[in-house]
């Protein structure tokens, strides 16, 4: 959104001075204090609402003053207008967590933006995925800690035995979805973000339709077109979903039941947090996992300490190296039948009877019937190819002008704040301003009890890349045992671990299980993404005693050969410009001593 404020001053000339609001702008914002001469004024960018009671030594309030001869324009409309010949500046495809992100990016850079959405407004995160469970979570954990007498008493707590109601748990998680839904519906309606009810498609060129199957459809325009259509659980061939005793995650979050044996396909994060909460509600669980280990997507290291704590003391099993071929429901007095074979022979290897399954063998991207035909786009196993910028590209690899997919629909990292991150990457190269997000940086958790989390690469990834690269990686690790925090809480369990090069610090990955892991990763994830080197990150303060002082432990016990900078990083071009921006025109406003003269004319500040 641009603002421009017109200053007519002495002798010379007025001043334009132009501001888009970004951490970038020519200025962001001028205060005056309120007993401020014009050679003690305060310059703090340029903002338009900046202008407020500064007085003159004569006490002359000279905002007044500038008032009458000042012209203030700036687009203010909570949803801008479109470009020409366009119904909207931006049109969004799907309403999640990341086309919401994405429409409010939009609306803050003054672009006409309108939203589709064919199902309710928060997609699958915030209906069918990390919203609702993480109101099971957060049950399982208090469930947890309930029923482990010992640790109780380490506290000289006397619990009686825990219990729960069922219905009011699944209720809580409904509760929490919903509650989610109306505050991202809100927060769109409130910025005059169009949300269009139906299902979206591309017929062309910067050209959507929309509408109820089989009822009316309406055509749109837009100069850019954004494809947040998310994704819906995979099922693999073989197994038969009933939604009662064979279910995916969309099922298992409503809690209808609470079977005494599940059987879990999938060691991945789904699978992980729902053993968490089936087993602090009394299930027993036997997971299922295609690879040779459990947990084959975290840092090998630690997904065995996770397996020594999450796993090995609980009512869990497990089955590695085989494939679920076929999984029968339960129906006429039969439990669910599973039939398990060799994942490298293929041999028959075991068939379970249990009470139920869950699918957990991760999401397919949900990408049929939004035309992609139309603008010569084929999907590649389902997913929408685009480049690093979330460009579209078509079947003969040329990107497709206007159009662009973030979120699971493209593959790149299935994960919600992930697509929020891409959706706010694309507003900015629709807004003029080129950016490309860095995958590397976003960080990933799993909410079990303790929880895990993870930024950048694995160790194994980490030495593959030096090899091929050509130079060395060390390995920091701290402890949980050693947090003063941790152990006031009982929860020593746990470890950080960082893999970085000692040549120059730079941070390749950190990867943490322990309490509140997922809060802890992000001092590590924005140091990735700042480019932040550890010899400078080493001396950030930390507040004691707190569980971020893992952080602060490892970050100090890394060995960098580079030379330590205790220097703050010298300004940037931009920045540089600002200040002389600044200083330009506060010693124009000094030498005129803020006094209107007639004669107007408009010198623009340099952009």
């Amino acid at each position: 959104m641009q603002s421009s404020i017109s200053l007519s001053l002495s002798s010379a000339s007025p001043i334009t001075v132009r501001s888009d609001g970004g951490a970038n702008s020519a200025a962001s914002g001028l205060f005056f204090s309120n007993t401020a001469t014009p050679n003690q004024l305060r310059f703090c960018g340029l903002r338009r609402e900046a202008f407020s009671g500064c007085k003159s030594s004569n006490n002359a309030v000279i905002f007044k003053q500038l008032r009458s001869k000042t012209k203030i324009s700036a687009a203010l409309s909570t949803n801008g207008n479109s470009a020409k010949g366009f119904d909207y500046d931006l049109v969004i495809i799907g309403a999640g967590v990341g086309g919401h992100g994405a429409a409010l990016h939009a609306v803050e850079k003054g672009l006409k933006t309108a939203i589709i959405e064919g199902d309710v407004v928060g997609g699958t995160c915030v209906n069918r995925g990390c919203v609702p469970s993480k109101a099971l979570l957060a049950v399982s954990g208090r469930m947890r800690e309930l029923q482990n007498e010992h640790h109780m008493k380490s506290f000289g707590l006397q619990v009686a035995a825990a219990g729960y109601d069922r219905q009011g748990v699944a209720d809580h998680a409904e509760n929490l979805a919903t509650k989610i839904r109306n505050n991202l519906t809100n927060s769109m309606k409130s910025l005059g973000v169009d949300i269009l009810t139906g299902v979206g498609s591309v017929v062309g060129p910067q050209k959507v339709k929309y509408g109820k199957v089989g009822g009316t459809e309406t055509v749109i325009t837009a100069k850019n077109i954004i494809i947040a259509t998310g994704s819906v659980p995979f099922v693999p061939k073989g197994v038969e979903v009933d939604g009662k005793t064979v279910i995916t995650s969309d099922h298992a979050l409503k809690l209808e039941t609470v079977p005494e044996w599940i059987v879990i396909v999938g060691s991945g994060y789904i699978g992980l947090e729902f053993s968490d909460v089936y087993t602090a509600l009394g299930s027993e669980v036997t997971f299922v996992e295609a690879l040779d280990q459990l947990m084959p997507g975290f840092d090998p290291e630690i997904g065995k300490l996770a397996q020594r704590v999450l796993i090995n003391p609980r009512k869990i099993d497990y089955h590695t190296g085989v494939f679920a071929t076929k999984i029968t429901p339960a129906k006429d007095g039969k439990p669910v039948r599973i039939e398990l074979i060799d994942a490298k022979t293929k041999e028959p290897k075991d068939t379970l009877e249990v009470d139920a399954a869950l699918i957990a063998t991760g999401r397919a991207p949900f990408t049929n019937g939004l035309g992609l035909e139309n603008v010569n786009v084929e999907t590649q196993r389902g997913f929408i190819p685009v480049d690093e910028r979330m460009r579209v590209i078509d079947s003969k690899g040329e990107l497709v002008p206007n159009l662009y997919c973030i979120g699971d629909a493209n593959g790149k990292m299935m994960l919600a704040h992930a697509a929020s991150a891409q959706g706010i990457s694309v507003v900015e190269q629709v807004s003029g301003k080129d950016h490309v997000l860095n995958h590397l940086s976003i960080p990933a958790a799993c909410f079990t009890h303790p929880e895990i989390s993870m930024v950048g690469l694995t160790e194994p990834q980490a030495r593959e890349k030096a090899e091929k690269e050509g130079f060395e990686i060390s390995i920091a690790k701290t402890s949980f045992k050693a947090n003063t925090k941790a152990l006031a809480e009982n929860e020593g369990e746990g470890i950080a671990k960082m893999i970085y090069r000692p040549d120059n610090g730079e941070i390749l990955g950190v990867h943490i299980f322990g309490m509140h892991a997922a809060d802890l990763i992000h001092e590590a994830s924005n140091a990735i993404a700042l480019g932040t080197r550890i010899q400078d990150i080493k001396y950030a303060v930390h507040a004691h005693p707190t569980l971020s002082e893992v952080i602060d432990e490892l970050f100090k016990s890394a060995k960098v050969r580079g030379k330590v900078s205790l220097v703050p990083p010298q300004p940037t071009f931009s920045l540089v410009l600002q200040w002389l921006k600044a200083t330009f025109l506060v010693r124009l406003l000094s030498q005129l001593q803020c006094k209107l003269v007639s004669g107007q004319e408009t010198v623009d500040l340099p952009q």
